[in-house]
């Protein structure tokens, strides 16, 4: 009996390991998004946000991603190419909102204190992990075996997910305290340890400006992919077969330089996407509060 209990664990953990590899995009692209959340707050709020963080993102996983992915796979699969066109579109969204910002276009939202910043960055960071980890989950549910069980498929999807949010969040919080090390580094008696912290010290806010860019792209690039492979999947495939035509059309140039071609391209459909849907919301917002400004003014 424990002989047979091994070998399911072992071919659960197998298969779970299996399907992370094909997971690793998403999840360099969530860790590359995550410290964004976290810049501003001070250093004694760090660590316990993106703990927040981590545990939202394990409910996220736990309580909405995993059971909704096996009950819509068992009974409505075609519903899950459109959730993921929503989730894309929300990170073509943010990340076009980003990119505004970069040429000064703020969106509103002025803080009115430290802990409501607090809530909001957690929330935002949230909500953005949800659409990440539901990539993640289904990508991973759909390289595991059909022949498994439920109850194999949801041990490698839990595997899977504590896996990938001790990497993800794990790699978050060493982020965000390496000027810590640093300015502990530079209270030390030798004079080579004292300048390694202090280069470290004024490296990283140029580290945390190149993670903001990488974290804005990947959203463009994991959302305006999200959005082309499903498209292609429900009722439009033209952007996917351009998209296909020009990879295609350069392959002879290699592997490296097809996927920096598909990768761009994604970003620029997301960008594109996110900017229409931020002109959208926008006229829907200005629409919604012009009857009030003309109530107000009576």
């Amino acid at each position: 009996m424990s002989v047979g209990l091994l070998a399911v664990v072992d071919d659960i953990l197998t298969a779970a390991l299996k399907a992370s590899a094909k997971t690793a995009g998403v999840v360099i692209d969530d860790a590359a998004v995550t410290p964004q959340y976290v810049q501003g707050l001070t250093p004694a709020r760090e660590l316990p946000v993106v703990w927040r963080i981590s545990l939202g993102s394990l409910f996220n996983k736990f309580v909405i991603i995993i059971p909704l992915a096996l009950l819509l796979s068992a009974f409505a699969p075609w519903v899950l190419p459109f959730l993921l066109i929503v989730g894309g579109t929300y990170l073509c969204f943010e990340g076009a909102e980003k990119v505004t910002e970069w040429f000064g276009h703020h969106g509103g939202g002025e803080s009115d204190g430290e802990p409501r910043d607090e809530r909001r960055l957690v929330f935002g960071a949230i909500r953005t992990d949800l659409i990440l980890s539901t990539e993640i989950m289904l990508i991973a549910l759909d390289s595991l075996d059909p022949e498994f069980t439920v109850w194999m498929t949801l041990g490698a999807l839990a595997v899977i997910a504590l896996g990938m949010t001790a990497l993800v969040y794990g790699a978050v919080a060493l982020l965000v305290k390496i000027d810590d090390v640093g300015l502990r580094l530079m209270k030390s008696p030798a004079r080579g340890v004292r300048r390694t912290g202090a280069r470290i010290v004024a490296a990283m806010p140029g580290v945390f400006r190149v993670i903001s860019v990488i974290g804005t792209v990947a959203m463009l690039w994991v959302g305006g992919h999200l959005v082309i492979a499903n498209l292609a999947e429900t009722f439009w495939h033209g952007p996917s077969d351009l998209l296909h035509a020009i990879t295609h059309a350069i392959e002879a140039a290699g592997p490296v330089v097809v996927w920096i071609v598909d990768t761009a391209m994604s970003a620029v459909f997301g960008l594109v996407l996110g900017l229409i849907v931020m002109l959208i919301v926008t006229g829907v917002s200005r629409v919604v509060k012009r009857p009030r400004t003309a109530g107000s003014a009576h």
